[in-house]
C-alpha cells in the first residue's frame, strides 16, 4: 500500500447516478478520493436524518486524505427531497436507506469508473460501511444487525457480502425505551445487534441525550455491548450527538462544536479500519495507548 499524508490532495466527483429501481427519486452519490495511490480501501457512508451527500466533509475529506475512497449516497429522507414524518413514504424510508447502500455496493465498479477509477485504484476486497445517527443504524443492517418487530422477533438479514468491517457513530440503542413519538413514527428503531458479527468500531458521546429514548447517553453504547466480538468502543466524554460537528462546521445541529473532537473521530475510524483490514495496525495501537492516559476519551475492546 502506498503511504498517505493528511496534506494529500483529494478529488471529489458528484453527482453520479446509481440504478435503484422503484425509488421515487434518483439515487445519487458523491465520491471523494485521494488524487493518487492504488489498492485503496473503500468506505460507503450513510448520513444522518435529513442530510445528503454534501454533508460530513470534515470526516470524508480526512478519510480520503488518509487513503480511503469514500462513497456518499443522498438518502430519501434528505431535506432536499422534502419527505416529512407525515409523508406516507416515510414509514418505509429506513428500508430504502438500506437498499441505497446495497445499490451502491452492487454498482460499486460502475460508480468508481464514473469517478475516474479505471478499476485498479480501489481495493474491492476491503470495503467498510460507516454511518452517523440514523445512518449508523442503516450501516449496521449491512453489518448483520436486524430490526425487531413489535413481538421482539428479528426481521430479515440485510447484511452484504462485500462488507467486511465498519464503524457506527451515535447508533440507535435498543427499542425498549423509545419515547411515545419514536415508538409511533420510528418503530424500526428496535435494533438487534446480536447478529452483527464483523469487526466494528462504535463511537459514542458521553453527553449524547436522545429525544427518542428515555435512557441517557449509554443508550448509544448498546451496539458495542450487545454485539459479538470483535468490537471496539470509542467513548468521548464531552461528545454530544454531532461529536463536535461531524456534518460540517457551524451547522445548526452542532451544540458541542470542537474541531479536535471531529478529527479524533475521523482518525480513529481510519486507524481502526486500517487495522481491521490488516493494512497497518500502528495508528490504531498508538490510539489505544494514547487513550489510556487521557480522561476525555477512552477505547475499550472485546
Amino acid at each position: 500500500m502506498s503511504t498517505h499524508h493528511l496534506d494529500q490532495r483529494i478529488v471529489a466527483v458528484k453527482p453520479i447516478s446509481v440504478p435503484a429501481p422503484g425509488r421515487s427519486v434518483d439515487l445519487q452519490v458523491k465520491v471523494t478520493a485521494p488524487s493518487s495511490g492504488w489498492n485503496l480501501p473503500v468506505i460507503v457512508f450513510s448520513h444522518g436524518n435529513a442530510w445528503s451527500m454534501d454533508g460530513y466533509e470534515p470526516l470524508v475529506d480526512r478519510w480520503a486524505a488518509a487513503g480511503f475512497i469514500v462513497v456518499q449516497p443522498t438518502h430519501l429522507d434528505s431535506r432536499r427531497n422534502g419527505i416529512t414524518w407525515e409523508d406516507p413514504r416515510f414509514a418505509s424510508v429506513w428500508r430504502v436507506r438500506i437498499a441505497d447502500l446495497h445499490a451502491v455496493l452492487d454498482g460499486l465498479g460502475d460508480i468508481l469508473l464514473q469517478a475516474g477509477d479505471p478499476g485498479t485504484r480501489a481495493d474491492r476486497d476491503r470495503v467498510a460501511v460507516v454511518g452517523h445517527s440514523w445512518g449508523a443504524q442503516t450501516a449496521g443492517a449491512l453489518l448483520g444487525a436486524r430490526v425487531l418487530d413489535a413481538d421482539g422477533i428479528p426481521g430479515e438479514d440485510f447484511s452484504h457480502s462485500a462488507v467486511s468491517a465498519g464503524a457506527l457513530i451515535a447508533a440507535t440503542g435498543t427499542g425498549d425505551t423509545l419515547t411515545p413519538f419514536a415508538a409511533e413514527h420510528l418503530p424500526f428503531m428496535r435494533p438487534d445487534y446480536s447478529t452483527m458479527t464483523p469487526p466494528v468500531l462504535v463511537v459514542a458521546g458521553g453527553r449524547d441525550r436522545s429525544q427518542l429514548s428515555t435512557r441517557g447517553p449509554e443508550w448509544f453504547t448498546d451496539a458495542y455491548h450487545l454485539s459479538p466480538a470483535p468490537k471496539s468502543l470509542l467513548a468521548i466524554a464531552e461528545g454530544e450527538h454531532t461529536l463536535g460537528g461531524l456534518a460540517g462546521e457551524r451547522v445548526a445541529e452542532t451544540t458541542d462544536e470542537d474541531p479536535a473532537r471531529v478529527t479524533l473521530v475521523a482518525d480513529a475510524i481510519s486507524a481502526y479500519l486500517h487495522d481491521a483490514f490488516k493494512l497497518d495496525n500502528a495508528a490504531w495501537t498508538a490510539l489505544e495507548n494514547a487513550a489510556a492516559g487521557d480522561g476525555t476519551w477512552s477505547i475499550t475492546g472485546k
